[in-house]
């Protein structure tokens, strides 16, 4: 018998949950992929609540993607944060852009590589015009909508300044409301020498003098330094859903589904040089 497993004073090992965010940040589709509020909830939840980690790690390696669920993701990582009292901290992998620094900027640390890319704090939205390619092939669209607004942007119809107008006035709040979020999570770390709003990306150690950051360095020797070589590092990842039994047609039309998130995700991926 292992007299020590039963002595309530033997001192634990210390457990860090480590949890993977990896890729774009959206809406979780049947075919998997993606980062959203909905599908990190319980993972989150466990994560803080079993037991009494030393701290949870966020290996983040992300793009952005989503406003709304990077604002929702962070928010639920500093709530549970405060309700557990237990400390956060992020490691960078290749780039923390856009919404995957906004989730950086939920943890009390953020570490990242030399090479990382951090940063983009800013929003886009982007899109093609096809309006002389149809007139080109002599289509002609046909659109019939009941509020003024309800075609607004439309990609087939050449763009109008009041379009255009319009989509900065929506734009200017989601900024705002990153911005409030890096300054309130990084305060005074951050320059008061450079404007770090203007959605520019800077490498690591260039974060770190901009406050971004908090230092160069991976997960393992950090946490080790941090909690001892005793240190127990517990993996935690989204479980992707499998596809069985589906017919040739909802086959085909989650292979569309996956194909169109690839395309989505790469786009993200390919402003960074990835």
């Amino acid at each position: 018998m292992d007299i020590a497993r039963l002595n309530p004073l033997r001192r634990r090992r210390p457990r860090v949950p480590v949890i993977r965010l990896q890729g774009a940040i959206g809406a979780v589709r049947p075919t998997g992929g993606g980062l959203s509020d909905a599908a990190l909830a319980p993972l989150l939840e466990h994560a803080f609540r079993r037991g009494r980690p030393a701290a949870v790690a966020l290996v983040i390696n992300s793009p952005g993607g989503s406003p709304v669920q990077s604002s929702l993701i962070a928010a639920r990582i500093r709530r549970l944060a405060d309700e557990t009292a237990v400390p956060v901290l992020a490691f960078v992998e290749d780039i923390a852009a856009s919404g995957g620094y906004w989730l950086a900027s939920a943890a009390d640390e953020i570490w990242a590589d030399a090479t990382s890319l951090i940063g983009s704090i800013g929003v886009i939205s982007s899109g093609f015009g096809f309006a002389g390619l149809l007139e080109r092939h002599g289509v002609e669209r046909r659109v019939h909508t009941a509020g003024a607004s309800k075609s607004f942007m439309d990609p087939f119809r050449p763009e109008k300044p009041e379009d255009v107008a319009r989509l900065h006035a929506l734009l200017r709040p989601l900024h705002a409301a990153f911005k409030t979020q890096v300054t309130a999570r990084r305060g005074g770390k951050l320059t008061a020498t450079q404007d770090l709003f203007t959605g520019d990306v800077w490498a690591g150690e260039e974060a770190v003098v901009l406050g971004l950051i908090d230092g160069i360095g991976h997960m393992v020797p950090v946490l080790k330094a941090r909690f001892g070589d005793k240190l127990r590092m517990v993996p935690y990842q989204i479980r992707r859903p499998l596809l069985r039994r589906f017919g040739v047609g909802a086959m085909a039309a989650a292979a569309m589904d996956a194909g169109f998130d690839a395309a989505e995700e790469r786009a993200l991926w390919s402003r960074y040089g990835f």
